[in-house]
This record gives C-alpha cells, structure tokens and sequence, in this order.
C-alpha cells in the first residue's frame, strides 16, 4: 500500500533521513522504533507531505505522492494522529471530529462515521459539547484518533499514541489500535514503547540517526538480542 523509496529529508543543513526506504503490506500494522531523534516523526511528516524529501520517492498505491501537498493526500486516504495529540483546544469534541471530516461531502455518511467514533470512545460522546483543551490526556489521544478516523483513512499515521499516558490506558490505546486495523484499516505506527508496538505489528523498522538499521518479523525483533538491549530494557 505504501512504499518509502531511498528518502533523504534535511532539517537545513541536518541531514535527518538517509536513503530510508519502507514499505507497508495492505491491512498490516507495521512500526517504526527508535530512540528519540532517530527521525520517526520526520519520516511520517514526510509522508504526509508535511516536510518534503531532497531525493528518493514515496508511492501510495501504486502512484507515486512525493510532491502532493498535504490536504491532497489526506484526500487520497493517508490520515495522522500526530504526535503530543494536537487538539483543537478552544473547539468543542464534535468540531474536532468535524474538522477531521472537512474533504468529505455525504452528511449521511459522517453522521454514520460520527456514530462509529462515539461507539468505540463514550467518553468522547459524553464530552461532546466540552472544549477539547480541557479533556485529560487520554481523552484527548482518543479525540485525536477519532478525528483522524473521520477522514476515513485507508492508511493510518500514529506518532507515538501511547505517550504521557498511565500504563492502564497504554493498553486501552493499543487494544484501541488493533480493533481500527481488524476493521479493515491499515496502520504504520511510531512508538516508543517499543515492547507494546512489536506485540501487535506484523512486521517493525529499527531507526537510528535516520537510517533503517534492522527490519523484519515484529515478533521475530523482540527475540533479537540487539532490540532487547537497546529499546526493551534487556
């Protein structure tokens, strides 16, 4: 569904992605970990069009997306749950949700995906009228995903979804994460809580200083020597 090609991204002179190449399988969870600064979010920014690559090429289904902007490529069906959540404070739950759904045009169809959000996350329906800025943290996350959600993406970007949030509601996010993929979503997924990443991918990139430098089956990975010692505390 997705294939990252020998990218190279710059921050200025900082060179922070080196010839990465990926590939996400339709109807996989795949991940990418790494130590903070390894370029993960950099590498999502890039495929959504946030940041733009110096050399190398990224393909969407088949057609290559490299140089399409942004709100193109939400249209196209690649929808972020970006990281530290990025809510819009001073709007209510419902407008949030809304906004994720602003490409869309069938009423019917996002009152009918609206519903779906409100199922899978009752707090969020409960909360409808109340300011975004005021939910706790996981609120918030599950807003976040809603609103992705409401683009109906057939790709789903997750910086780090499970960040600042108490371990009962890591678990919460992650059985969260495995029900949008079971339902026919597909997902690359960006996290640092590399143990609970690898336990529900199919298939895990190791980055480091912007390079890919280990791949393979996820559970195969967190039998490796080298990930244990280096992101699963041995």
């Amino acid at each position: 569904m997705l294939e990252v090609k020998d990218i190279d991204v710059y921050y200025g002179a900082i060179h922070a992605l080196k010839k990465l190449s990926i590939k996400v399988e339709q109807g996989s969870i795949v991940t990418l970990i790494g130590a903070n600064g390894a370029g993960k979010t950099t590498t999502l920014k890039t495929i959504s069009g946030l940041l733009r690559p110096r050399s190398g090429a990224i393909y969407f289904k088949g057609n290559e997306i490299t140089k399409v902007p942004p709100e193109k490529i939400v249209g196209l069906g690649i929808s972020q749950v970006p990281e530290g959540r990025r809510v819009f404070a001073s709007m209510s739950v419902l407008e949030n949700l809304e906004m994720g759904a602003y490409l869309r045009k069938k009423k019917s169809e996002i009152n009918s995906d609206m519903e779906n959000v409100f199922t899978r996350f009752p707090r969020l329906k409960e909360r409808s009228r109340q300011m975004a800025g005021t939910l706790s943290g996981g609120e918030q996350q599950m807003l976040a995903i809603g609103r992705a959600l409401m683009a109906r993406p057939e790709l789903l970007l997750m910086d780090e979804p499970s960040m600042g949030l108490a371990p009962l509601l890591v678990k919460e996010i992650f059985e969260i994460i495995k029900d949008i993929n079971s339902r026919g979503t597909t997902i690359l997924l960006v996290e640092q809580n590399a143990n609970m990443a690898l336990s529900i991918a199919d298939y895990a990139y190791v980055i480091e200083t912007g390079e890919i430098v280990l791949q393979g089956n996820a559970k195969e990975l967190m039998h490796s020597e080298d990930v244990k010692n280096a992101y699963l505390g041995g």
